[in-house]
C-alpha cells in the first residue's frame, strides 16, 4: 500500500467526522459512493448516498452537537479496494456545556478508489457502549 493511499483513506475518517459534526449532509459525496450501504445502531440499514444524507438531516437534534474522534485506524489494501476500521468516540454536548453523553463505536468500512478519489462504499457501525445521559 502506498503512503498516499493510506493517508487518503485515513483522511476519509476525518472528513466524515467533520461532515457529521458540522451537520453538512449535502457534502456526503466527499466520503461515500453513490451506492453506499451503511449499517448503524440508530439508522439500521441505509442504502444509497441520498438515503444516508436524508437520515442524517432528519435524525439530528437541533440543540445537540457532536464531536467524533477516530483512533486505531487499520487499513488493508487490495488493489482499488481497501478494508478499513477504527474505534470511534462520539461526544454529545450543547453549546458551552461539557458532554452529557458519550458513545464508543467500532467502525468498519470498505473503501474504493473512484475517479474523485477514495470513497467509502460500505460501512458497519457497532455500538460498544454508551454513557447514559445525566
Amino acid at each position: 500500500m502506498s503512503t498516499t493511499d493510506r493517508l487518503d483513506i485515513t483522511e476519509l475518517f476525518s472528513r466524515l467526522s467533520h461532515l457529521l459534526d458540522d451537520e453538512r449532509p449535502d457534502d456526503i459525496d466527499t466520503v461515500y459512493t453513490e451506492d453506499v450501504v451503511v449499517h448503524s445502531p440508530r439508522g439500521g440499514e441505509l442504502r444509497g448516498r441520498d438515503a444516508v444524507a436524508t437520515y442524517l438531516w432528519q435524525a439530528r437534534v437541533v440543540t445537540e452537537k457532536t464531536v467524533h474522534v477516530n483512533g486505531d485506524i487499520l487499513i488493508t489494501l487490495d488493489g482499488d479496494e481497501a478494508q478499513a476500521s477504527a474505534n470511534q468516540l462520539v461526544y454529545f454536548y450543547r453549546d458551552g456545556e461539557p458532554p452529557h453523553q458519550t458513545s464508543a463505536l467500532r467502525t468498519t468500512y470498505t473503501a474504493v478508489r473512484t475517479p474523485a478519489g477514495w470513497r467509502f462504499r460500505a460501512a458497519r457501525l457497532t455500538l460498544a457502549w454508551t454513557q447514559p445521559k445525566q
